[in-house]
C-alpha cells in the first residue's frame, strides 16, 4: 500500500522533469566561439584586431550566408539608422559632429576556412553587411571565419567609443546577427533599442599602452595583472582612510574629488602590455580602459558558497558618488540570485565612463555608468544594470523587438529593491508629491491617449514611452501579475523561467508558457495587457479633496480642487491680488477649469480670468477634440480730467473655442496639427464727451462697444530638433471685413549651437461690401501693420501687455509680434508706417551670435545676443503716385531672455521713413527707439515637456 503512492510520486517528478524537455526539444540556437587579437593606438584612437571565429550550425536550415553587424559604420556618417533615430529624439550633437569625432569600421577581408568569401551591403544600412559563404553550411556543421578589421573609434555619443584618452569599447568587432526560428535577426545600431546576439564562449587578447587600468567582460588571466589591480585597491584604501583621519582630526571638509591619490593620466610609454580575457558562455564582450581608474576590489560569498570576485573603477572626481560601489555590486549580485537563480559567472564588474547619455549600460558580467551625481542614483543604477546579467545576459531576449523582456523585467526587480529600502524611511505624510513619481508621469501619458502597449518594439516606441512604457509600466504589470498569483507562486514561475531558459533565446510565449505551467492557471487576459493601452488594473473610486496650492499625492484616490494666492499687474489695475482655484493636475483630466479673481488696488475694479475646458480622445482622425470657453475682465486705459478725477477703462472677453487635433499615424511623430475655431466677444469702455447745453458744460464719461471677431486657424507645428519648423493658416472674420493670413516659420540650425530662425509673412484684408472711408475709420485696429504692433492693436487680447495704451514711457515701447512684426515703431503717426487694408508680406530673421563672438560674454551673467533684421513691402507702396521706397527693412541686435519670453530689440539700421519718423519726433532719442515683446502667449507647455523628457 506504501508503494502505490510512492510510485504515483515518481510519475509526477518523471512528467515534471521531462516537461521542460518536451517544451524546448524542438528548440535549436546556433554555437559561436571567439578568438580576438586587438591592438588599440591612443594617438589614432583606432583599434587593430584580428576575428577568428567558429560558427556551427545548429539549425535545421543549410546556410549559404551570414549577416554580420558592423555597428562602428553607425557612427560613419549622418545618414545611418543611428543618426536619423538621434534626430527624432531630439539630438542634434552627432549631427554637427566633426569628421574626427565620427567612427567606422573598415579592412574586412573575410576568409571561410581559408577561403577568400565575399561580402555584400545591406540595402539600407551601412552598419549590416552579408557574408556570402563559399560553401553551403549544412545543419550540424561547423566553418571558421577570419578576418582582420580596423576600427576608428567615435566619440563617445552612444555608449562606445572614448572621450580623450578614456576608451568604452563596445558593439566593436564583427558580429554574427542571430539566426533562430524566425529567421534572420540583421539590425542597425540604435541608441534607442539594444541588442541580440549569439552566446558563444570569448578569448580576447587586448594589447594597449602598459599604464592603462583595463576592466572587461570575463576573468582576467594575467595573474601579475590581477595582482597589480588588487594592489591599486589596497592603495586608494589606505589614501581614503588616511584622509578620513585628517578631516577628523582637522576638520577639513575636502571632497574626494580634491584628493591627491596617486591616479595618473600622463603620456602612454611605448611599453605595451597583452592582456587575456576569457569567458564561456556569454553573447557580448566589452572592455573599457582608462589611466586614471581608481580600483575597489572585494568578494563576495553565494548562497552555495561560491565565492566570485567584484571590482569598481572609477575616476578620482566620482569617488564621493562610488566610495560604495562595491556594497552596491555584492548588493546586487546577492539579491538577485536570491530572487531569480544563482549568479554562473566568478566576477562581477562596475566601471564610471563616458556613454553618451546620463545612467547606465550593460554588457555581460560587467556594467558601465556615467553622470550619475548622487551615491544613492549610484547604488539604484548598479542595481539595474547588474541585474541585465540576468534579463539580457543569461536570459538572452530579443531587445531590440521586446525590450520589455529585460528592462521591464528587470525594472520589476528595481522596485522591490527601492521599496525594501524605503520602507524602513520615516515618511514625511504633508509632503504634496507623488509616492512614485514614474507611475505618476505613466498614467498622465495614458490619461491623454499618448501612451504605447508594452509590447511594442522599441524602435517604434516614442522617446518618452520607451523610458516609461518599456520600463516602468512592465514592472507595474509584473506587480500585477504578483498580485494574482501571490509572491510565492510568482518567484516560483520567475526562478523555472530562469532554469529553463538560461543561455538561451526565450520569446515571450515562453514565458507565458512558464507561468501558465507552474501556477497552474490560465494566464491569457493577464499577458493580454502588453498589447493595450491604458492603465493597469481598475481605476479606484477618487473622492474630491481640497488642497493648498496643489497636490500630486495620492492622485489615485483623490481629485484635488486647489486653492492659491495669486498676484498680478499691470499700470490701470495695478497690484493685483487674489487667488486662484483650479482642478488642474496629474493624470489629466476631461474636464479642468481655473477661476482667478483678482481685486485691482488702483483701479478699485474686480478683474480676473477664467477657464473651463473639456476634452475628448476619440483617437482616430482627432486624436483629441478640446471645448473651451475662456474669460477675462482687466481695466484696459484710464483717463485724469482737469478736476483730476480719474476715470478707468475696461475690456471683457468671453471667447468660445473649439480645437481638434490631428492623429498622427507614427507616434514618434514630431509633428502637431489641430484645427481651431473661436469667437472672441470683446466689449470695451471708451471715453466719451457730450455737451451739456442746459449747464453750458462738457461732460466726461464710459461709453461701452463691442464687437464679435471670429477665427479659423490650421496650424502644422513640427517640433523636430533639426529644422524645426511651424505654419498657419489663418481667417478672421469681422462685421465689416475679413482678414487672410499665413505665417511661417523655420529655424535653421547652426553647426555648433543656436541658429537663424526664419518667419514669412503673407496677409490679406478686405472688405465685405463696398469700402468707405467709415469702414476705413471704424476698422483700423484690424488693419494689416508693418510697423510694431502695440497694445490698442491686440484686438483679441491674447497677448500680455502691461502699459496697453501708453505712448510714452517705458510701457510705449512694448510691441508685438504680428503681421510684419517690424521692431521699429512709428506710434504717433495718424497712420503708421506699413500699415495696409490691402496686402502685406514680410521676411524675419533673428541670428544667434556665436559665443565666441558674443562681446557681452565678458560679463559674469550670460546675455544671449541675437542679430535680427526685418523685409517687407506692402499695397500703397506700389501705387502710382506712392513716395518713398517700395520696400522697408530695419536690422539691429535682439537680446531673448527666458527660452525667448522677453525680447529686447535695439534697431540699428531702417529705412528711410524710419529715420524721417526719427528725425521728426521730439525728443525721440537712441534709447525711446528700443522695443520689447513679452510673449508669454507663446509658452507651449507641450514643447516643456517634450524639452524635460529630453
Amino acid at each position: 500500500m506504501r508503494l502505490i503512492p510512492q510510485l504515483l510520486l515518481l510519475l509526477i517528478l518523471t512528467c515534471n522533469i521531462c516537461k521542460p524537455a518536451r517544451a524546448q526539444k524542438n528548440y535549436w540556437q546556433q554555437e559561436l566561439n571567439y578568438k580576438i587579437d586587438v591592438t588599440l593606438n591612443d594617438t589614432e584612437h583606432t583599434l587593430d584586431g584580428f576575428l577568428d571565429l567558429r560558427y556551427k550550425n545548429l539549425s535545421p536550415d543549410t546556410l549559404r550566408f551570414i549577416w554580420f553587424h558592423v555597428w562602428p559604420n553607425a557612427f560613419k556618417n549622418d545618414r545611418t539608422a543611428f543618426s536619423d533615430q538621434l534626430l527624432e529624439n531630439g539630438r542634434i550633437d552627432f549631427y554637427f559632429s566633426d569628421k574626427e569625432q565620427k567612427g567606422y569600421i573598415n579592412r574586412l577581408d573575410f576568409r571561410v576556412n581559408d577561403i577568400t568569401a565575399r561580402t555584400e551591403d545591406h540595402p539600407n544600412h551601412i552598419d549590416v553587411i552579408k557574408l556570402l559563404l563559399p560553401q553551403p553550411l549544412a545543419p550540424g556543421e561547423s566553418i571558421k571565419i577570419t578576418t582582420p578589421f580596423h576600427v576608428k573609434l567615435p566619440y563617445n555619443f552612444s555608449r562606445g567609443g572614448h572621450e580623450g584618452q578614456s576608451y568604452q569599447i563596445t558593439q566593436w568587432y564583427p558580429k554574427p546577427a542571430v539566426y533562430d526560428h524566425k529567421g534572420w535577426h540583421n539590425m542597425p545600431y540604435l541608441d534607442q533599442g539594444e541588442f541580440y546576439s549569439e552566446f558563444g564562449d570569448y578569448e580576447l587578447k587586448i594589447t594597449l599602452p602598459k599604464n592603462y587600468v583595463v576592466t572587461a567582460t570575463g576573468e582576467l588571466q594575467n595573474e601579475e595583472e590581477k595582482e597589480w589591480l588588487k594592489e591599486r585597491s589596497r592603495q586608494w584604501a589606505v589614501s581614503s582612510q588616511q584622509l578620513r583621519n585628517k578631516q577628523k582630526t582637522s576638520s577639513l571638509k575636502a571632497k574626494p574629488d580634491r584628493e591627491k591619490i596617486k591616479t595618473t593620466n600622463n603620456p602612454s610609454p611605448e611599453e605595451l602590455k597583452t592582456l587575456i580575457y576569457k569567458q564561456n558562455n556569454v553573447h557580448d564582450f566589452a572592455w573599457f580602459a582608462d589611466k586614471r581608474f581608481i580600483v575597489n576590489y572585494d568578494t563576495c560569498s553565494l548562497a552555495s558558497g561560491k565565492i566570485i570576485d567584484v571590482f569598481s573603477f572609477y575616476t578620482p572626481s566620482q569617488s564621493l558618488y562610488w566610495k560604495n560601489s562595491i556594497r552596491s555590486l555584492k548588493n546586487a549580485v546577492l539579491a538577485h540570485s536570491l530572487q531569480t537563480g544563482e549568479y554562473p559567472y566568478n566576477i562581477i564588474s562596475a566601471v564610471e565612463g563616458k556613454q553618451g547619455f546620463t545612467g547606465g549600460m550593460e554588457y555581460p558580467t560587467i556594467t558601465i555608468l556615467h553622470g550619475l551625481k548622487a551615491e544613492q542614483a549610484v547604488d539604484e543604477t548598479i542595481f539595474h544594470e547588474v541585474g541585465h546579467n540576468w534579463f539580457y545576459g543569461i536570459l538572452a531576449s530579443n531587445e531590440r523587438e521586446f525590450p520589455w523582456m529585460d528592462e521591464g523585467l528587470n525594472s520589476f526587480y528595481d522596485k522591490r529593491y527601492t521599496s525594501a529600502k524605503k520602507s524602513s524611511d520615516t515618511k514625511n505624510n504633508s509632503s504634496k508629491l507623488p509616492a512614485d513619481w514614474q507611475k505618476l508621469i505613466i498614467e498622465s501619458i495614458a490619461s491623454v491617449k499618448k501612451d504605447q502597449p508594452i509590447a511594442t518594439a522599441s524602435d517604434q516606441m516614442s522617446f518618452y514611452n520607451y523610458g516609461f512604457i518599456t520600463y516602468g509600466k512592465t514592472a507595474y504589470w509584473m506587480q500585477h501579475i504578483e498580485r494574482h498569483l501571490g509572491k510565492d507562486i510568482f518567484d516560483s514561475c520567475m526562478k523555472t523561467y530562469y532554469q529553463r531558459w538560461q543561455f538561451k533565446h526565450p520569446y515571450p510565449e515562453n514565458l507565458k508558457a512558464v507561468f501558465t505551467e507552474v501556477s497552474g492557471r490560465n494566464m491569457d487576459s493577464l499577458f493580454s495587457l502588453l498589447y493595450t493601452t491604458g492603465n493597469i488594473g481598475a481605476p479606484k473610486k477618487k473622492t474630491t479633496k481640497l488642497t493648498a496650492f496643489y497636490s500630486l499625492k495620492d492622485t489615485d484616490k483623490y481629485d484635488y480642487i486647489a486653492v492659491s494666492p495669486l498676484t498680478g499687474f499691470n499700470l490701470y489695475d495695478g497690484i493685483m491680488i487674489g487667488g486662484i482655484i483650479h482642478n488642474y493636475s496629474l493624470p489629466l483630466k476631461k474636464f479642468q477649469f481655473a477661476m482667478a479673481p483678482l481685486y485691482g488696488t488702483k483701479s478699485k475694479q474686480f478683474n480676473g480670468i477664467g477657464r473651463l475646458s473639456y476634452t475628448w480622445y476619440p483617437n482616430n482622425t482627432f486624436h483629441n477634440i478640446e471645448f473651451s470657453l475662456n474669460g477675462s475682465r482687466f481695466t484696459q486705459d484710464n483717463f485724469t480730467d482737469s478736476a483730476g478725477r480719474k476715470y478707468h477703462f475696461g475690456f471683457r472677453k468671453l471667447t468660445p473655442a473649439l480645437r481638434l487635433e490631428l492623429k498622427e499615424k507614427n507616434p514618434r511623430s514630431t509633428s502637431y496639427k489641430f484645427i481651431q475655431l473661436k469667437t472672441f466677444i470683446t466689449g470695451e469702455d471708451q471715453l466719451s464727451f457730450r455737451r451739456d447745453t442746459v449747464l453750458n458744460i462738457d461732460v466726461i464719461g464710459k461709453q461701452k462697444t463691442n464687437y464679435n471677431i471670429g477665427q479659423l486657424k490650421f496650424v502644422w507645428d513640427n517640433y523636430r530638433a533639426l529644422y524645426p519648423y511651424r505654419m498657419e493658416m489663418q481667417f478672421e472674420s469681422g462685421k465689416d471685413f475679413g482678414r487672410l493670413a499665413f505665417t511661417g516659420n523655420y529655424f535653421l540650425n547652426f553647426t555648433k549651437k543656436g541658429g537663424m530662425a526664419v518667419r514669412w509673412f503673407a496677409g490679406k484684408f478686405f472688405y465685405y461690401g463696398e469700402k468707405t472711408l467709415t469702414k476705413q475709420f471704424d476698422n483700423d485696429r484690424f488693419h494689416l501693420n508693418m510697423t510694431g504692433p502695440k497694445g490698442n492693436e491686440d484686438y483679441t487680447y491674447s497677448n500680455y501687455f502691461f502699459g496697453r495704451n501708453e505712448f510714452d514711457g517705458i510701457a510705449s515701447q512694448q510691441i508685438m509680434m504680428r503681421d510684419g512684426a517690424f521692431k521699429v515703431r512709428t506710434d504717433l503717426l495718424s497712420s503708421k508706417t506699413g500699415k495696409t487694408d490691402n496686402w502685406l508680406t514680410a521676411m524675419n530673421f533673428s541670428v544667434d551670435v556665436p559665443d565666441k563672438y558674443n562681446i557681452l560674454n565678458a560679463f559674469p551673467v550670460k546675455i544671449p545676443l541675437k542679430i535680427f533684421a526685418d523685409f517687407g513691402t506692402y499695397a500703397e507702396a506700389w501705387d502710382k503716385d506712392a513716395e518713398g521706397t517700395r520696400f522697408l527693412f530695419d536690422a539691429g541686435f535682439q537680446f531673448s531672455f527666458f527660452k525667448q519670453t522677453l525680447n529686447i530689440f535695439v534697431p540699428v539700421l531702417y529705412s528711410k521713413p524710419y529715420r524721417d519718423y526719427f528725425k521728426s519726433t521730439p525728443g525721440n532719442s537712441f534709447w525711446q527707439r528700443i522695443s520689447f515683446s513679452i510673449d508669454i502667449q507663446n509658452i507651449s507647455a507641450r514643447k516643456w515637456v517634450i524639452q524635460s523628457l529630453k
